[in-house]
């Protein structure tokens, strides 16, 4: 193979044991994206599709068939993110203890199982329990797959990949419409709602062991490539981050994450972001049918807030990709468009159903911030006990607007729900001023990094001077521990 220079790539022969020119390292990559990539879509886009099921079946009767009163669907609603709340940091320390691809595909295999118990429930109590066990569960896929990515991919790759496996969202919610569609006319003696539990159930168990047999823990550990290969994709990940992978967990780079402001700052973005994610996707379906539509056809002209979904995803991913400097001004105007389509559901006349249901179609455009706040913690955050720690934070943050989102929607404003868009008005500005916060933060302390060392550095050559480095195999250093880090915005 040819030489691979240090100022071009950052990586030597003594790191990894081989050279690569640059053909060859393009070649490589490609297979692991071929590789990798589609395991963690369909992954992301069962965990989605089984996790907001019950917004699916809102509107074929399950509250009337569990007797569900008051504010009782709420609370059954937010259960699954209680059971995420407390999950998040025990989970972190798994990802700590446990190699990640076998860990994450048990708990996919067992949320399965438990997803399908879900249409068994006769109650109240039933619903929320295995609500709770499913969060619990589920809160691994979301922190494991961003802590794959940070595996396998540099900083400079981590908007774009993170957002590919994140596109399984809105895929999700397309197939998930059509296959509730599809559900919905099952005519025998168990309710409809009943089989999309068990129907989705079977699914998700039929592919968590695919994603068992097919996710390795490393690179090193990955079927599809040589020894070398593997040594040279987790060397070519971690150089710039000078984060190894450690089964030990540090109780100063816990104490680190939590005492960093920009942690907090994820934190109120993530939860800002989360509270009309959680109302949306358990009213949803109740929210569009007040505009006037009958059962079936709210399923079908809610289609398109799933397709606008995956558009922004993936005109996110290319802007961030594409436009250095550019995630969190990128997160910021989603949000911006997610507040326009919040005023026009909220303030034009209600006879006006399709400019109405149009600002729903606009509204789902803050979810495609998610996976760049994911990006940003993974190219932004060195130290593994360090990174988990603030994952962990993060969907805190995530839980807490989600569980907040669904008490916004009182039942004695139904459907047009007045407090619950003026809360979601609120959150989505917060999240606006949160996430610009975060980037001046960040700029601030890497205009403070040149200054204490002397350097002027031209920004489109920034990543070349961090790449001079040799970085030890072993070394897991904080960004505040290595002071050549230098954060991307």
């Amino acid at each position: 193979m040819g030489d691979l220079h240090r100022e071009e790539k950052g990586l030597s022969e003594a790191q990894t044991g081989t050279t690569l020119d640059c053909e060859d390292e393009k070649a490589l990559m490609r297979k692991v994206d071929w590789n990798i990539l589609p395991v963690m879509f369909v992954a992301y886009m069962l965990q989605y599709l089984d996790k907001s099921a019950l917004g699916n079946t809102a509107i074929f009767g399950i509250q009337e068939s569990l007797k569900l009163v008051g504010d009782q669907y709420s609370w059954a609603s937010s259960a699954f993110y209680f059971g995420f709340l407390v999950a998040s940091y025990p989970v972190s320390l798994c990802f700590v203890k446990f190699p990640i691809g076998k860990f994450l595909s048990i708990s996919f295999i067992s949320w399965a199982i438990v997803l399908a118990c879900h249409g068994a429930t006769a109650n109240f109590a039933g619903i929320t329990a295995v609500r709770v066990l499913l969060g619990v569960l589920e809160s691994t896929i979301s922190p494991g797959l961003s802590l794959v990515t940070g595996l396998w991919y540099k900083r400079s790759e981590h908007a774009s990949r993170h957002g590919i496996w994140f596109a399984g969202n809105s895929i999700a919610s397309i197939f998930g419409a059509l296959l509730t569609y599809g559900i919905g006319h099952i005519n025998n003696s168990v309710d409809p709602w009943r089989w999309i539990f068990i129907i989705f159930g079977i699914v998700t168990f039929a592919y968590g062991i695919v994603f068992f047999i097919y996710l390795p823990d490393t690179p090193q550990a990955a079927r599809f490539l040589s020894k070398e290969e593997g040594e040279f994709v987790y060397q070519r990940a971690q150089q710039e981050t000078h984060t190894a992978v450690s089964h030990k967990w540090s109780k100063s780079q816990c104490i680190e994450a939590l005492i960093d402001p920009k942690t907090w700052l994820i934190f109120v973005y993530a939860m800002g972001s989360c509270i009309p994610n959680g109302g949306i996707t358990s009213f949803g379906g109740i929210v569009v049918s007040g505009f006037g539509y009958s059962t079936f056809e709210t399923i079908l002209v809610s289609l398109p807030m799933s397709v606008f979904t995956f558009i922004w995803v993936v005109l996110a991913t290319v802007i961030t990709s594409r436009v250095r400097k550019s995630r969190c001004i990128t997160a910021a105007v989603l949000s911006l468009i997610s507040l326009a389509g919040s005023i026009m559901v909220s303030q034009i006349d209600p006879s006006k159903k399709v400019s109405r249901l149009a600002g729903m179609w606009l509204f789902p455009a803050y979810s495609a911030g998610i996976p760049i706040l994911m990006s940003i913690v993974a190219s932004n955050v060195a130290g593994y006990t360090k990174r988990t720690t603030v994952n962990a934070v993060m969907f805190m943050g995530n839980c807490v607007g989600n569980i907040t989102g669904p008490f916004l929607f009182f039942p004695g404003e139904m459907p047009d729900y007045e407090s619950a868009w003026l809360g979601i008005m609120i959150s989505l500005a917060i999240a606006v001023v949160s996430i610009l916060a975060l980037r001046q933060v960040l700029q601030f302390q890497n205009r403070c990094r040149d200054r204490q060392q002397g350097i002027k550095i031209d920004p489109e050559s920034r990543e070349a001077v961090e790449a001079e480095e040799v970085v030890a195999l072993d070394k897991d250093e904080t960004d505040w521990e290595n002071r050549t880090f230098r954060y991307y915005l």
